[in-house]
């Protein structure tokens, strides 16, 4: 009996990996916020880092993350890019006040959305609503032409229209998206140019592949599941976003290294040789995403999951709960370009988090 009862207190695989995920998760929040206690302005990489922080936040419900969020929303007065001059808002590359119309601004307002959700105060949302319906009234569609805009500002789209009911937000959605797809998106391979610039063959890999850049395709394969999250069933465009994923989940899948990462250019794995964390943890979370939502079949998918949570675990995630070999900021493969144990940076943490908390979902619904 006593052997039993001791047998019956042993945790399961499941119970043990699920530990393992949650001391990961904490362990890399925890170290990154230690080291930033300012969260800085709402530009893009601060912003990618709050989407993770806030899935850290729904996932331990650690009122430090949610806090830290928060110091950083009202310090950025709960906006972007600052100008109230709307004859002078762009929408080109810009990191000036005047770039409202920008997508690297306006990822922040997919935190402001969901610190609303969880608290709803109209000043919240306020700016997110007034800049997003002035660049819905113009008859521009233009507004997204780099792949990393699809993750900062699809997910604004359906988060807004969410809160307001307002279709607006879902018509426009298909239409930025409409020319985005069409001007980077490459049918044959199921990946996504960085944009017009690395179109092949104009721009080739070192050995004359086309050249996908892997945090490029993150960022559209995480943009995907938090479009889905809000997007209504009966949008008539559902349909395409899923497959559209689908497609690029399959390319994903062939193109893992033997050690469970993905290289900067996808196709080419000599161009830029070793290791990326940041395209690799949005990869973890897409796949995981898909599995735990039904639109990924679990038996094809979970084997890359776990082969690649082992490369963020074993290798990047440092003994001090630094995040390694994260590609510092930019818009391509670079050869040439040394990233290591201690290349790191926060929209890699916001990644990595994004992953973590998805790899939680899956465990305990198992």
């Amino acid at each position: 009996m006593l052997v039993c009862v001791a047998c019956a207190c042993q945790p399961s695989a499941r119970e043990l990996l699920r530990g393992q995920v949650r001391q990961s998760l904490i362990k890399v929040n925890e170290t990154w916020q230690a080291k930033h206690m300012d969260p800085e302005r709402a530009f893009w990489h601060q912003a990618a880092y709050q989407t993770g922080n806030m899935a850290a936040y729904r996932a331990t419900e650690d009122q430090q993350y949610l806090d830290y969020a928060l110091k950083w929303a009202n310090q950025n007065q709960w906006k972007g890019a600052q100008s109230d001059d709307t004859l002078n808002w762009k929408y080109s590359y810009g990191e000036t006040p005047d770039y409202v119309l920008f997508g690297d601004w306006q990822i922040c307002f997919q935190v402001y959305a969901e610190l609303y959700d969880i608290d709803p105060a109209p000043e919240k949302i306020a700016r997110a609503r007034s800049v997003m319906e002035y660049q819905m009234s113009t008859d521009n569609n233009d507004y997204w032409w780099w792949v990393d805009g699809l993750y900062m500002v699809m997910p604004v789209m359906t988060k807004l229209y969410a809160i307001t009911g307002n279709e607006l937000y879902l018509e426009k959605l298909y239409g930025y998206y409409s020319f985005a797809r069409d001007l980077m998106y490459d049918n044959k391979t199921g990946y996504f140019y960085r944009d017009a610039k690395y179109i092949y063959p104009k721009h080739q890999s070192n050995a004359g592949l086309k050249d996908f850049w892997a945090r490029g395709n993150g960022w559209i394969f995480a943009g995907f599941p938090r479009v889905l999250e809000d997007l209504p069933v009966s949008d008539p465009h559902r349909e395409e976003y899923i497959q559209t994923y689908q497609k690029l989940a399959a390319a994903l899948k062939e193109s893992q290294q033997p050690g469970g990462y993905w290289t900067r250019s996808i196709l080419d794995p000599e161009h830029a040789p070793g290791p990326e964390t940041s395209g690799t943890c949005f990869f973890t979370f897409g796949f995981l995403w898909g599995i735990n939502n039904g639109l990924l079949d679990s038996d094809t998918y979970l084997p890359v999951v776990e082969k690649s949570w082992n490369f963020l675990t074993t290798e990047a995630l440092q003994k001090d709960g630094t995040l390694g070999y994260v590609q510092p900021i930019g818009e391509r493969a670079i050869p040439g370009q040394v990233i290591d144990k201690n290349s790191t940076a926060d929209f890699g943490v916001g990644a990595f988090l994004l992953a973590a908390s998805e790899y939680l979902k899956y465990l305990d619904e198992k």
